[in-house]
């Protein structure tokens, strides 16, 4: 398997991850097909699928079959796994700003990363209640 780094630094696939999220929102979503992500990013039926498979065999995104049509659908998994590993650079960095920070910046800065990071759990949530396909 590819290093996620590696998959995620190409921007098509980049902006094919960006397209699932936004539509995975929709009421009733049971996935976007090949020809509506061709259609909506501008980009050749091949190469769509293409990256697609890359993004498939990363475990990004999960594939759903009705008779020759494939639906796809955003997997948030491995990106817990980068959250996860980009956080200690985080902290670091945060520890050095705090420093220079007045205490009222760090309040607001406070504030501002706890409704964050609930909204972020908020939206973690509802993915995973989602049945898998």
């Amino acid at each position: 398997m590819a290093d996620i780094f590696d998959v995620i630094a190409d921007s098509t696939r980049r902006e094919i991850l960006r397209l699932l999220l936004d539509r995975s929102d929709a009421p009733a979503y049971d996935g976007t097909s090949v020809s509506q992500i061709v259609a909506e990013l501008g980009i050749s039926q091949p190469t769509v699928s293409k990256h697609l498979k890359v993004l498939r065999d990363a475990g990004l995104v999960t594939v759903r079959e009705e008779g020759q049509h494939r639906f796809y659908s955003l997997d948030i998994t491995p990106m817990e796994e980068i959250e996860d590993w980009l956080m200690p650079f985080i902290d670091a960095h945060d520890d050095q700003v705090v420093a220079a920070l007045s205490d009222s910046a760090v309040h607001a800065a406070d504030f501002v990363g706890r409704t964050a990071a609930a909204i972020t759990h908020a939206v973690t949530s509802t993915f995973r209640k989602r049945p898998s396909r």
